[in-house]
């Protein structure tokens, strides 16, 4: 015990010393100094959802590769039209005789090709690209908005439930393909026909995905502190459940635009889809199909599909990517 107590004794000491030798009175019993605004900024985050969710996704090199795949394509679905040297997609060609050069193999002046009745290839897989794009995003607008719309709905608000269970049971089980196919025979074929059959039906996943989601979330502190203050259901469901739905919503449209592209492709392929004179991805692969076992015309089948192949994967690994790097947990 006294050599601990002299042990404490030589401590106090040596740190009076350190504080005589370092501080006058005046400024060791001063007051120190407060600054106001330093002690808000103590509890100050610059922690922003979005600049977050990207930098998350910059870190996935190949995302970002296939989102200036997809960028690119799009760009130049669109603006190969004005391009100049460009062919008509509809334009039979025909040489100095009167012949039609149908089945030519891809050459310098028909880059891909012609058809088996002179159509320039190039120019139709482009047009047919900007057909099925436009078909898959239209679709997937709806399914998003209505989707969405109905699965909060049918999540949040109880008494909904029942109606809209009902609903889902009535439509869930008409096989989406049966559908298809019996709006195509009722309805003249169309690009509005198709996107209309494949909407009536595409939602029912969407909002059944995100109703889960809602019932999951809809009963926590937040919520029921927001509904005892007062706050609005629309304001709760968008402030308080939408903005962790983001990442898997995400993914679901991810998925969706592939997955209508590749219903116009199934349609059109069994021969209820886009009219045969619509250049689209089924209509070039249905065709191609038929020639597909001659050798020197697979270029017909293998073009079209390529194309559809960089689009619907481009779109799931962007998609999915995103959908990851929206998720709070991969944030720091």
């Amino acid at each position: 015990m006294a050599y601990r107590n002299k042990k404490t004794k030589i401590l106090q000491d040596s740190m009076e010393a350190h504080m005589k030798a370092s501080f006058s009175p005046e400024e060791a019993f001063a007051f120190a100094h407060h600054d106001a605004a330093d002690a808000e900024r103590g509890g100050y985050s610059n922690y922003s959802y979005w600049r977050s969710t990207f930098q998350a996704f910059k870190k996935n090199k190949v995302a970002v590769f296939f989102v200036f795949v997809v960028v690119i394509l799009l760009l130049f679905t669109f603006i190969q039209p004005i391009l100049p040297n460009q062919k008509d997609p509809l334009l039979i060609y025909e040489d100095a005789n009167g012949q039609r050069l149908s089945n030519l193999s891809p050459n310098g002046e028909f880059w891909f090709g012609t058809d088996s009745i002179g159509r320039d290839m190039w120019s139709r897989i482009w047009s047919a690209t900007r057909t099925s794009l436009f078909i898959g995003f239209a679709v997937a607008g709806v399914e998003i908005v209505l989707g969405i719309l109905v699965g909060v709905l049918w999540g949040y608000v109880r008494k909904l439930d029942f109606l809209f269970t009902e609903l889902y049971n009535v439509f869930d089980n008409i096989p989406q393909t049966i559908l298809l196919i019996l709006i195509s025979y009722i309805m003249r074929p169309s690009i509005s026909t198709l996107i209309f059959a494949m909407c009536l039906t595409s939602w029912l996943q969407m909002a059944r995905f995100v109703r889960n989601q809602i019932i999951i979330i809809r009963d926590r502190d937040y919520n029921l502190a927001s509904r005892c203050l007062g706050t609005s259901t629309f304001r709760i469901i968008f402030r308080n459940l939408l903005p962790y739905l983001v990442s898997v919503i995400m993914l679901r449209i991810a998925l969706t635009i592939p997955s209508a592209i590749s219903n116009e492709v199934f349609i059109t392929y069994i021969g209820l889809g886009v009219p045969t004179y619509t250049p689209s991805l089924g209509n070039l692969i249905n065709e191609g199909r038929k020639l597909m076992m001659d050798p020197a015309l697979r270029y017909q089948l293998i073009f079209p599909t390529v194309v559809l192949s960089i689009v619907t994967i481009s779109f799931y690994i962007v998609g999915n990517a995103f959908a990851d790097a929206a998720d709070p947990k991969n944030h720091r």
